[in-house]
């Protein structure tokens, strides 16, 4: 039961977490000029609007159900670079936007935990939100697609290198981020676990009292 509990309570933060990175990116974008999000319904907090089938639904779910890591994640948010004034600074920004909001929520959480008195259900509850907005800041730098480290890679690269990676990650994006992600290679860690991990761990130990 107490398992359950937890399942459920991370599902939960995983929503608020997913709904919170792709509002962000749609504010941004619309702050820096391009009308995209919100013509599309994404500049919204309504995690219904940001919710992808496989990815906030299904697979959670199954996590749930199976007893595996809750993990997913939302639809992209739409943006239009041509809108912006500096497309590629601006798309940076707007990349930046969805992780840098994990990581103000993850410090506010840890602050809750630290300076107000909570049940022993809540103090679960901001502990996993503030764990979840960590994991999901530092996994969406990572530069693969669709994450947001592919981005703001692609836009730092001189334009015939950008052009060659974007080929490359058109081509074999979605393969790599299977093989790199989902295989284990490493005491049934994948390699980008075994890299994350302990950047993972090292900002909760900042965060977390007795993590």
């Amino acid at each position: 039961m107490e398992s359950f509990i937890f399942k459920i309570i991370s599902f939960i933060c995983l929503i608020i977490a997913i709904t919170i990175h792709e509002f962000s990116h749609a504010l941004a974008a619309d702050h820096l000029g391009d009308p995209t999000p919100r013509s599309r319904g994404r500049l919204t907090l309504n995690p219904i609007a940001h919710a992808d089938l496989i990815g906030t639904i299904a697979l959670p779910l199954i996590n749930l159900m199976t007893g595996f890591p809750t993990i997913g994640w939302a639809k992209p948010v739409p943006i239009d670079p041509f809108n912006f004034r500096h497309p590629k600074k601006d798309e940076i920004i707007v990349s930046l936007a969805g992780a840098g909001s994990n990581l103000f929520l993850a410090i506010i959480s840890s602050l809750v935990i630290r300076f107000v008195p909570l049940s022993e259900i809540f103090t679960l509850f901001f502990y996993l939100l503030t764990f979840v907005n960590i994991s999901l800041f530092i996994f969406n730098l990572i530069p693969i697609p669709p994450l947001d480290g592919s981005h703001i890679l692609l836009n730092l690269l001189p334009e015939e290198s950008r052009i060659q990676w974007e080929e490359t990650f058109d081509r074999y994006g979605f393969v790599l981020i299977i093989v790199l992600v989902f295989f284990p290679i490493v005491h049934n860690q994948s390699l980008v676990s075994l890299i994350i991990s302990p950047i993972i761990s090292f900002i909760s130990r900042l965060l977390l009292p007795g993590f």
